[in-house]
């Protein structure tokens, strides 16, 4: 697989990365999801699981791995793997996000399965946890899910922080969610400490439901920030597990698509990612090595013009879209 320079960041990455967020801890949103683990929660079931994946995942040439604090023992998980298969930490980028706490203690009903906070102190335990597990492979570190009501942007400690982390070598960067991705990414831009930017990557949500922070996304590749895309496939929606009766008529326009250029859903929906020139990485969520393999395939689609130009009419307005992923179910 192609390698490539993530924005001002100088890190090495390939277009198509790997995160963690559905493999590293019992529940998550992704559409069936408990069907992907086999219902398999143990801790040595789910690392079992998890290496099977990275296994796919580097023999392929993937060499960009997405972690969170918040997402179970997805860091240890990897950082194990690294270890055991002697994988130096020049050979991978490593990425991981503080500002939610992982909370569900192993259980796929918690109540709650994670809490935000994105006060100086979480900041501060966050990054030495990370640090402590990933062991020198920690390479970009993200805010979780950066928003304008967070008031982070105003958070003069935590933003010199983050600073700091960047002077010792970490590259700095932010995930945006909700309907106000774009001028979130708009006020990011803005922010100067010394003079100099804070945040040299950013990680937002766009696909064929959603793409209302494409414009924002290009504003931001233009001025050299590095962009990973999450959520490519929305949560499983854009896959050959959606069997909502509502997503029918929609899901068949897919299948016609797809059946035109020979290839499956899921890779057809990251190909429409893959082809945003503005897109240096696009993230699978794969949670087993076969849909991992399916979603490579996206490397070889070429769109036809025409093709391109159906899928438009798939996207959802902002508000609806992140109404129904708010309530997706953690399975």
């Amino acid at each position: 697989m192609e390698t490539r320079i993530l924005g001002r960041t100088g890190l090495v990455v390939t277009p198509i990365g790997l995160g963690l967020a559905a493999l590293g801890r019992p529940g998550y949103i992704t559409l069936k999801h408990g069907e992907d683990l086999r219902h398999e929660y143990s801790v040595d079931a789910m690392q079992a699981q998890v290496d099977s994946v990275l296994d796919a995942a580097w023999q392929a040439g993937i060499s960009y791995f997405d972690a969170a604090r918040s997402y179970g023992r997805a860091e240890v998980f990897l950082a194990s793997w690294l270890t055991r298969n002697e994988i130096s930490p020049q050979a991978v980028t490593v990425g991981s996000k503080w500002g939610y706490t992982y909370t569900a203690d192993w259980r796929v009903d918690a109540p709650v399965h994670e809490v935000k906070d994105l006060s100086l102190p979480v900041l501060r335990r966050q990054r030495a946890e990370s640090d402590a597990i990933l062991n020198g492979y920690l390479k970009l570190y993200q805010i979780h899910s950066a928003t304008l009501e967070s008031g982070i942007f105003e958070h003069s400690e935590v933003l010199q922080e983050l600073v700091s982390y960047r002077q010792a070598g970490l590259a700095i960067g932010l995930t945006l969610s909700g309907p106000r991705q774009a001028e979130t990414l708009e006020r990011t831009m803005q922010i100067r400490v010394e003079g100099r930017p804070v945040f040299d990557c950013v990680q937002a949500t766009w696909n064929l439901l959603e793409t209302s922070a494409g414009e924002a996304l290009r504003a931001a590749h233009h001025q050299g920030m590095g962009v990973i895309v999450k959520e490519a496939l929305a949560n499983g929606r854009l896959t050959a597990k959606n069997d909502n009766p509502v997503f029918a008529p929609r899901r068949a326009l897919l299948v016609t698509a797809a059946k035109e250029l020979n290839t499956s859903l899921d890779a057809l929906c990251l190909a429409a990612v893959l082809a945003q020139p503005w897109a240096d990485v696009v993230l699978s969520g794969a949670a087993t090595p076969e849909q991992l393999a399916s979603n490579i395939t996206a490397l070889d689609i070429s769109q036809k013009p025409i093709t391109a130009e159906q899928l438009t009419s798939l996207r959802e307005p902002s508000q609806d879209y992140w109404a129904e992923r708010s309530a997706l179910p953690w399975i």
